[in-house]
């Protein structure tokens, strides 16, 4: 496995353009399949996770290309709904495609999906939506088929806010017959460019980014052409690293407003963020004060997917700081490595308390998974001495070349590759 070698104690410096969303672009990929022919999505970044989504539609018998930024889908030769268990345990989010497989084909076969093992993440939600609107679920060990003649519209009240579930009934009914309203949805950035995707190709969708959303079905679809939206969690993790190094950092091509729970926080540590359009100033000159609380919630709250880089940040704090984790109960894995590192924080149950040291201390950790990886190129960034961070396949899964990306900011970041002979190659 690839390992990721970090020289730090050097403050980042310097403008960054900001990638596309994997978020948005994973469940705008899989949507793509409701349509016949030729669909082309912009800004989708090149990582691990977007590859298998885009070996799933490949083996299902889409043609697909990526190129630069730009994916090339023409779906005119799709011919399965059977997707391969292999494949799917690989990424969670090819659950994306029960939706869109369902409402063109009529039938969908899947396996309990793989991913970051940062929980439980069950996919009961996902499932009942579907049922709610006509499907008949068919359940064998990891096999789960999904069959409906005709998909009717219904109104769906969800028990928690999932994005996943709020993504795959909205694609499920476009092609259904009727109204559906989904009620507690999800609210996430994310969705709200799914519902701009699918109207662009016809759809009838309103309230993404509210609590209710209302999908008038349509009998067909027609290829068009988007543009996903820049990465949130990408942008704050970037803007959390030049806080850590107390440096000066610009961030192009931005969503401020999909960050503010982020920059709120931010502030009150004492980290100066000046905004103007989609551009991000971050200045850091002084150590970063504690925050007594921050919880993590469902959007617009506290993005779950930033809580290990802001706890990076907490270490180094002046005063203790407590976070508490509401989503995943298994996301507090990148604790025990920072620890390596010489930071001091506590867990009790859901709940981490943090005692700021003055610096932490280069040593070799392991990224437990995307998020907890990408708080560990922090630390690294942070701290004094080198750092080698390993299994760094999990960060690939969320970074467009994470080593690249921090370089252009003057990190003094290598990734070392094993060859056959077990030396390795930068």
């Amino acid at each position: 496995m690839d390992k990721l070698v970090i020289e730090g104690g050097k403050p980042l410096s310097g403008t960054i353009v900001i990638q596309g969303a994997k978020n948005a672009a994973l469940p705008i990929l899989a949507a793509s399949m409701l349509v016949e022919g030729k669909v082309t999505i912009d800004h989708v970044p090149k990582l691990l996770d977007i590859d298998v989504m885009l070996n799933i539609l490949r083996e299902l018998g889409c043609r697909a290309e990526h190129e630069d930024e730009t994916v090339q889908l023409d779906t005119s030769t799709l011919h399965s709904s059977h997707i391969p268990e292999a494949l799917m345990r690989q990424m969670r989010s090819s659950i994306f495609l029960m939706g869109p497989l369902l409402a063109r084909f009529g039938e969908v076969t899947i396996y309990q999906p793989g991913g970051c093992a940062i929980g439980e993440r069950k996919i009961d939600l996902h499932l009942s939506g579907l049922q709610a609107l006509g499907a008949e679920i068919e359940e064998d060990g990891s096999r789960i088929a999904c069959y409906a003649k005709k998909l009717r519209g219904a109104e769906i009240h969800l028990d928690f806010p999932s994005v996943g579930a709020t993504e795959n009934i909205m694609m499920a009914a476009v092609l259904a017959e009727g109204l559906t309203t989904i009620s507690n949805a999800a609210r996430e950035p994310e969705i709200q460019d799914l519902q701009h995707f699918l109207n662009r190709m016809g759809a009838k969708i309103i309230g993404a980014g509210t609590d209710t959303i209302t999908v008038e079905g349509v009998e067909k679809l027609e290829p068009c052409s988007y543009q996903v939206i820049p990465d949130r969690i990408v942008t704050g993790t970037v803007m959390v690293a030049a806080a850590a190094t107390r440096g000066q950092v610009t961030l192009l091509n931005t969503c401020p407003s999909h960050l503010t729970s982020l920059i709120h926080v931010l502030r009150r540590t004492g980290v100066q963020i000046a905004v103007d359009g989609d551009i991000i100033k971050v200045g850091a000159a002084m150590r970063p004060k504690s925050i007594d609380r921050i919880v993590t919630s469902p959007y617009p709250a506290f993005p779950t997917d930033l809580q290990s880089q802001i706890m990076v940040l907490l270490a180094l704090a002046d005063g203790v700081s407590v976070m508490k984790e509401t989503i995943f109960e298994g996301r507090f894995k990148h604790v025990d490595e920072l620890a390596r590192m010489g930071a001091d924080i506590r867990v009790d149950l859901s709940s981490a308390f943090i005692r700021g040291v003055s610096r932490l201390y280069g040593a070799t950790v392991e990224a437990t998974d995307l998020r907890a990886g990408a708080a560990l190129v922090i630390a690294g960034l942070a701290a004094q001495g080198k750092t080698v961070v390993e299994q760094v396949h999990h960060i690939d899964r969320g970074y467009d070349r994470i080593e690249a990306m921090f370089g252009r900011l003057g990190a003094r970041m290598t990734r070392f590759t094993p060859i056959a002979n077990n030396t390795v190659v930068p």
